[in-house]
């Protein structure tokens, strides 16, 4: 099936004792076991696994291509899994540009129990093998890259990672599976913050990896139900009830991020647009070969004047609202490096932008209200 029609269909089917369309939402926490102590209807405790989770998890493995998806209560639960499965002493590779909250968690926490990570330009395949160790086990790849979106050849990567016996885990939040299929360039493991496109609607907080290999699955399943940090059902039936407009969407929202990227990458205030599907972009040609349908809804941008500057610009949109998250129906804007704090690596001047569903003219004559001052 195509997967606009898996969108609708994965994971969802008419409830045999009802007839009802739409799923229910099972608030139990635990579940009846039978007189000879089996449990006949496949649960025993809402950590452990639910109904509603089951169905999540149905639709986004069919979404992605993977065998097997992870539910999370964040995207950052979701990412300190797969760093759970790694021993003390592994080394993990990850790029230069990345989430700050990955960067944080593998410095600030992972690192006191003993893992090992370095920091590369992953946009340079000869620097990344340069930086692999005999024991490297995880390269982790972010396409397009927070939050100056550089572009990852996944392939590439993936091949290295494997010849020298280690996994490529691959953030596709920002690609989401309708832009981009990971595991058809040889990634191991697909992470999403599902809080973003995937719930869509800024009211719902969640993660997810999707794997192929069973013994790795395995592994996440334990550190998924032993750590708890599990999306309540209510949180799986919010993302299943939001992935069927899942592909129209992302694909509104990549068409609006093209035109305001256009018009930001022509006017005389704008030093810098970081956007893949400018053919300026450094990261175009490859985007263009390994994402399909368009280049995304995220751009960020950076401003003549540094930080000063571009507080002010986001100061005076006034359909943009100034916040962080993306992935949602309204149009965001922040100021980057304030967010992430004092060690942020993100340029002074940049304004990073999630593109929703409002009409591309509206968002443009408002960027364009915003940068005149």
């Amino acid at each position: 099936m195509k997967l606009e029609t898996l969108a609708v269909h994965a994971g969802r089917a008419v409830e045999a004792a009802t007839g009802a369309v739409t799923p229910s939402i099972a608030l139990s926490t635990t579940f009846e076991r039978a007189e000879d102590g089996s449990f006949p209807h496949g649960h025993v405790y809402t950590r452990s696994s639910n109904p509603n989770r089951d169905a999540l998890e149905t639709a986004l493995a069919a979404l992605e291509g993977g065998a097997v998806a992870l539910a999370f209560g964040s995207g950052q639960a979701a990412t300190a899994a797969v760093l759970q499965t790694l021993a003390s002493g592994d080394h993990v590779l990850l790029p230069l540009d990345l989430y700050h909250g990955t960067r944080h968690l593998v410095q600030h926490v992972l690192a006191r129990w003993g893992l090992l990570a370095d920091f590369v330009d992953m946009t340079d395949v000869a620097s990344v093998e340069a930086a692999i160790r005999l024991n490297t086990r995880l390269i982790w790849v972010e396409t397009p890259s927070n939050p100056q979106l550089q572009v990852v050849d996944i392939a590439a990567v993936t091949a290295l990672a494997h010849a020298h016996g280690a996994l490529c885990a691959v953030d596709n939040t920002w690609a989401t599976p309708i832009l981009q299929r990971p595991f058809e360039l040889g990634a191991d493991l697909v992470m999403h913050s599902t809080t973003k496109y995937i719930g869509g609607h800024s009211d719902v907080l969640g993660g997810a990896v999707i794997v192929n290999d069973a013994g790795l699955a395995a592994s996440l399943r334990d550190l998924q139900k032993l750590s708890g940090a599990v999306p309540s059902p209510f949180d799986c039936w919010l993302l299943l009830r939001s992935i069927p407009t899942l592909p129209y969407r992302v694909r509104a929202q990549t068409e609006h991020a093209a035109a305001l990227a256009t018009f930001l990458s022509a006017h005389p205030r704008v030093s810098v647009v970081h956007y893949p599907g400018l053919p300026t972009h450094p990261g175009h040609a490859l985007a263009a070969r390994q994402m399909s349908g368009g280049f995304g809804a995220m751009l960020s941008f950076q401003v003549e004047g540094g930080q000063p500057a571009a507080m002010a610009v986001a100061a005076r949109t006034r359909i943009f609202t100034r916040a962080t998250s993306l992935g949602g129906v309204e149009s965001l804007i922040e100021h980057r490096a304030s967010v992430e704090g004092p060690d942020s690596q993100t340029p002074a001047g940049l304004l990073r932008v999630s593109v929703g569903l409002e009409h591309s003219d509206d968002l443009i004559a408002d960027m364009a209200q915003a940068l005149e001052g």
